[in-house]
């Protein structure tokens, strides 16, 4: 695919493909398809709410979409999280409303009120859970189940209301080392594996990096809430704690920066890490996601020499065979899409030398989507059809956004992927 080809294309081929939420074939008996943004129909409903942004298609079927995932009582408080339920419709009516404010501003404000009641529990229960000197649970923090996740909707829709300030007051305090077992960890470490349950492979936890279920979302939110100037106390100082553990465990490989998607206790007590080169450099754990977290953290710490590591780790990252070849899906999660997307959105931010080299790479990397030249109907139709399903972030609609996120055809100021932690919300 060249964007001579026009990646939009890609992104209506599967959108007219995903027209009608009650079509046959579509998962509607599993309980979570209209609550989950992950897997479900508010992950298609924001392609479509994007395409009716652009002009590219009409905003009827973006609202057939969106009543289907309201069309049923929503769950919100411990059952829900970033990704499912309430935070999970906010954040696409959220989209919608950019557009269209005066559609979805009652449903909005209803949904705000039960995200801020949550929050508030969700910050009590982990300020507690650090007073009785106990280890977090990766769903207390992370960005798809937790703290962060809910803070980067904050962060877009509220970032004036205290619930967002508790949030960033949390993430200061979760950069704060715990004593355990005569040893001194990092805050964030967990006595789990990175399923979030108890892992044999795993004794004694491990401290993960990535920016799905890692310390490097914490990161990025803290980051982006400086580079919109919300500030707490001690947040600058604890995305430098996080970047000092990040620089520890880099590994500097022939094929650029390298780092470890997680820390295992018997790592830590060895001060050693080996690394797999030729690892799968993804959103969620690996390069790609950590190299945009680091930039990000550059910005807001204005640290120039950081800027440059990250910018050009994901560089030589996306340009090397062998990560490269690791990566072997089109997924936005951990594929070729969510590659280009990254580039896309690190170039925009980046010095100009290394944005023009992302932009040269940006096409290659939709070009993998479409490896055997099939064109967007076909290659839609694949995409559709696969045992990933159609959803956001391992399914067709999640390639269709970043395929029109990387395209010419994008909405102005689009911030879709602000649940991913990688693109700067403006104030709404």
């Amino acid at each position: 695919m060249s964007l001579a080809y026009e990646s939009h294309q890609l992104a209506v081929a599967v959108a007219d493909l995903l027209a009608d939420p009650d079509a046959p074939g579509l998962p509607a008996h599993q309980r979570w398809w209209r609550q989950s943004l992950a897997l479900g129909v508010p992950g298609i409903a924001l392609l479509h709410v994007e395409l009716a942004a652009a002009g590219l298609r009409p905003w009827q079927r973006a609202q057939h979409w969106l009543t289907a995932a309201t069309s049923q009582p929503v769950t919100a408080g411990a059952d829900s999280h970033p990704f499912h339920g309430a935070p999970a419709l906010a954040h696409v009516l959220a989209c919608a409303a950019a557009h269209r404010p005066s559609l979805y501003a009652h449903a909005l404000d209803r949904l705000d009120q039960a995200i801020a009641a949550d929050t508030r529990r969700r910050v009590d229960a982990a300020h507690a859970r650090i007073d009785a000197g106990e280890l977090p649970a990766l769903a207390e923090f992370d960005a798809i189940r937790g703290l962060t996740g809910i803070g980067a909707y904050l962060l877009r829709r509220a970032p004036d209301r205290p619930e967002l300030c508790a949030v960033l007051q949390y993430l200061v305090r979760l950069t704060q080392p715990l004593h355990r077992d005569g040893e001194v960890l990092p805050g964030w470490w967990t006595g789990r594996g990175p399923s979030g349950r108890i892992d044999g492979r795993f004794p004694g936890g491990h401290a993960n990096s990535g920016m799905a279920h890692g310390i490097a979302g914490p990161m990025a939110l803290l980051a982006l809430a400086v580079l919109n100037d919300v500030v707490v106390d001690g947040q600058l100082a604890a995305i430098s704690t996080i970047c000092a553990w990040l620089d520890e465990w880099r590994s500097d490989t022939e094929a650029g920066p390298v780092w470890p998607y997680w820390i295992t206790r018997a790592q830590l007590r060895a001060d050693h890490a080996e690394v797999n080169c030729a690892q799968r450099p993804s959103w969620c754990y690996g390069t790609a996601g950590l190299a945009r977290a680091q930039q990000l953290a550059a910005l807001a710490l204005n640290d120039p020499p950081r800027r440059t590591t990250a910018e050009h780790a994901l560089v030589r990252a996306l340009a090397d065979p062998h990560q490269l070849g690791a990566t072997t899906d089109p997924s936005l999660c951990h594929g070729h899409a969510g590659l280009a997307h990254i580039a896309h959105r690190v170039a925009a931010d980046a010095l100009p030398d290394t944005a023009q080299r992302l932009g040269a790479l940006v096409p290659c990397l939709l070009g993998r989507i479409d490896a055997d030249g099939a064109g967007p109907r076909r290659t839609a139709a694949a995409l559709v059809a696969d045992a990933a399903g159609p959803g956001l972030l391992e399914g067709a609609a999640g390639v269709a956004l970043a395929a029109l996120s990387c395209s010419t055809a994008a909405p102005a100021n689009s911030t879709w992927d602000s649940c991913l932690l990688t693109t700067r919300p403006t104030r709404p």
